[in-house]
């Protein structure tokens, strides 16, 4: 295998790719990527065997052919050599790869390509489609919410499609974040549910122009954007019955300025307990009053002029978790609504936008 390509033209691609090679080694072919070189193209693959990446890019071939070859290192050496600088790959004897640019020269051993693991290729026939920056936005609103557990379930987003809409909701048991969008040309037949895994998410988001369009077999989920092909292993579990989790009948709601009620939660949470970064809020008439302690620190207090005609409410949450939905959302204001100071919490955007969020938050003891 020999082919030339301009560095910046597979920079990008190897750089996409250290996010799917596996770190920890626990089988050295996953360390590596798969080269291929074919026609007028190359095509790079790297998988973990859950979450896997293919990519192709145009490239002058003198020698067609495929080879293996650490990830990490040929991104380091690619990236290290002068920009504007055409680099030369060629598969030499005893399976090494030789990496030349200009008077820089580099030998790195390869494993066979026989031993790589196969990767499915998906058919997209469905054409089911949306737009990335939509989408990315979508990733971002329930991103946080993730849990990171061996309930594989909450290691993902449940993700819907239905004719014209799509929605992604997660929740770690705490919290749970729902977020959803309308796209007239969304066909997708029946309703589909999948949860889609949280490293194939964060993948996702870092695509940024164009559509991603969705396919999936019994296995695997495929989402291509581009010359890229971002492949995810199904996760086989039933995602909770999100539906019933949304309060319906929460009476005492509160209009926030997001931007005055970030700020005084941040101050409030300096002298906050660090393991549950607990605030306790207590609502009254037209005024909110913010209070944390930390027995080896001392405590902090703030106050809010507020609109609020509901009844007293004195209850407790994670300042994190409030802040996590606050820097998700661009909306100027804030929908509070409470029910009382043992029942969940529904934040939302006061106005709709063009991508709608809901956020339900499990209330703490302080």
């Amino acid at each position: 295998m020999k082919f030339l390509i301009l560095k910046e033209d597979i920079l990008d691609e190897l750089q996409l790719l250290q996010g799917i090679v596996e770190k920890r080694n626990t089988m050295p072919i996953l360390a590596n990527i798969l080269m291929k070189a074919e026609g007028n193209e190359v095509e790079l693959t790297g998988t973990d065997l859950e979450v896997g990446l293919k990519t192709h890019f145009a490239a002058e071939i003198d020698d067609p052919g495929a080879v293996t070859v650490s990830g990490k290192k040929i991104f380091e050496i690619v990236k290290s050599l002068p920009d504007g600088k055409k680099v030369t790959f060629k598969e030499v004897e005893n399976l090494t790869m030789e990496v030349t640019a200009g008077e820089s020269e580099f030998k790195v051993l390869c494993l066979p390509k026989d031993d790589y693991p196969s990767v499915p290729e998906p058919k997209f026939e469905k054409k089911i489609a949306f737009p990335v920056d939509r989408f990315k936005a979508m990733i971002d609103h329930v991103f946080y919410a993730i849990a990171q557990e061996q309930r594989y379930y909450l290691n993902g987003a449940l993700m819907v499609l239905k004719p014209k809409s799509v929605e992604l909701i997660s929740t770690d048991g705490h919290r749970l974040s729902y977020t959803g969008c309308t796209l007239d040309d969304l066909a997708p037949g029946k309703e589909i549910r999948v949860i889609v895994a949280k490293k194939t998410l964060s993948e996702l988001r870092k695509y940024d122009e164009g559509t991603v369009e969705f396919d999936m077999d019994e296995n695997n989920l495929f989402f291509r954007c581009g010359h890229r092909t971002l492949l995810s292993r199904v996760i086989e579990s039933k995602f909770p019955n999100f539906e019933a989790v949304i309060p319906k009948d929460n009476p005492n709601i509160v209009v926030l300025p997001r931007g005055e009620f970030s700020d005084a939660i941040r101050r409030v949470s300096l002298l906050s307990a660090e393991r549950s970064r607990g605030i306790k809020f207590t609502f009254d008439k037209n005024r909110l009053r913010l209070f944390s302690s930390n027995p080896e620190i001392g405590e902090a207090r703030d106050k809010l002029d507020i609109e609020y005609k509901g009844a007293p409410i004195e209850i407790g949450f994670n300042s994190q978790y409030i802040l996590d939905f606050l820097t998700t959302t661009e909306a100027e204001k804030i929908r509070f609504e409470l029910k009382d100071e043992n029942s969940a919490a529904l934040m939302r955007p006061e106005m709709d936008e063009e991508v709608k969020s809901l956020y339900v938050l499990m209330p703490m003891k302080i």
